[in-house]
């Protein structure tokens, strides 16, 4: 699986948006899942698919504010999902099943980034729970409308280079680090789109996870302006000084093009940048670019399902 982390050369790059991953594109007929299709990158990305005219629902905690924030995209409907909280993404996807109707795409886009300590559902912690374990619980639940051909992704980030799974200690019982809590639920995010891979190919489904890149959206709602300025991403007035932060636009790109491409029509369970593959990065220290061989690998995706299924007591796959 790691050996087939290489660039196709996808004609695309840092800079492509995600209106020119899909220029030309017809996407009639299209039915699509964006969880925090919404909000910053979910919500150009929402935008992006149904603009091709896919049909996009958008799961979201609070579903008056989705509706305000995409009530001028066409093709679209909001559903109450979060992703935190087991028992909505239960009934978010018996509603959907109870509909017969059949998921084209399913885009993870939701998620949390370094908030202060919190724990949901019997003591999980937050980061783990909500962009990891939600997700793979709604993969699950919604297996039987994603059977027959369907592209998962989820957004994962540069931001796994920070931490592998903490099999010692996976729920921060030990001492939190927001930020190693953080790298390890993108971690979880990388490897969940391996094993679901490996899982889905029989019945036509393939994953992926990428990096969107850095930008500014309200995933840093959790963050102090210091420490942003103090990271090199706001100068000592706040404004942007970081050259490398992607517009939304352009941040949008590598999810929907893993959710599209037909370049990647076969394949599966790999790891995306800049809308193409990502290498591997093996440095030390991380470069923060590509994807570091722990969060590719196949034995550490089947011990995160099999922990995963364990917590959550979902599992669509109770062979594998």
């Amino acid at each position: 699986m790691i050996s087939k982390q290489s660039p196709v050369g996808s004609g695309f790059g840092a800079a492509t948006t995600a209106a020119q991953v899909l220029a030309g594109r017809n996407l009639s007929g299209i039915t699509a899942i964006v969880t925090g299709g919404h909000s910053g990158l979910g919500r150009e990305t929402t935008r992006a698919l149904a603009s091709a005219g896919a049909q996009v629902i958008v799961g979201a905690r609070d579903v008056q504010a989705a509706r305000a924030n995409i009530h001028d995209i066409p093709n679209t409907e909001v559903e109450r999902l979060d992703l935190s909280d087991q028992a909505s993404v239960r009934d978010f996807s018996q509603r959907f099943l109870a509909r017969d109707r059949h998921v084209d795409i399913l885009i993870g886009s939701a998620g949390l980034m370094a908030c202060p300590e919190t724990r949901v559902g019997p003591a999980w912690e937050a980061q783990f729970a909500t962009n990891h374990l939600g997700h793979y619980a709604l993969v699950n639940l919604l297996w039987p409308a994603l059977k027959g051909g369907a592209r998962v992704v989820v957004v994962s980030s540069a931001g796994h280079h920070q931490s592998a799974v903490r099999w010692h200690d996976v729920q921060f019982n030990q001492g939190y680090d927001k930020w190693l809590a953080y790298g390890q639920s993108k971690t979880a995010n990388a490897l969940f789109a391996v094993h679901l891979d490996r899982l889905g190919q029989r019945d036509g489904v393939r994953a992926f996870s990428l990096h969107p890149g850095k930008i500014f959206t309200p995933l840093q709602r959790h963050l102090t302006q210091q420490e942003m300025i103090a990271a090199g991403w706001l100068d000592a007035h706040g404004n942007p000084a970081d050259p490398t932060f992607k517009t939304v636009e352009q941040g949008a790109a590598t999810q929907v093009w893993a959710a599209t491409s037909p370049r990647l029509a076969g394949m599966g369970g790999l790891y995306c940048e800049d809308c193409d593959i990502a290498g591997v990065d093996e440095s030390d220290p991380p470069s923060f670019a590509g994807v570091r061989a722990y969060a590719a690998d196949p034995e550490q995706a089947a011990r995160l399902w099999a922990l995963s299924a364990g917590l959550t007591g979902i599992d669509a796959f109770p062979a594998s």
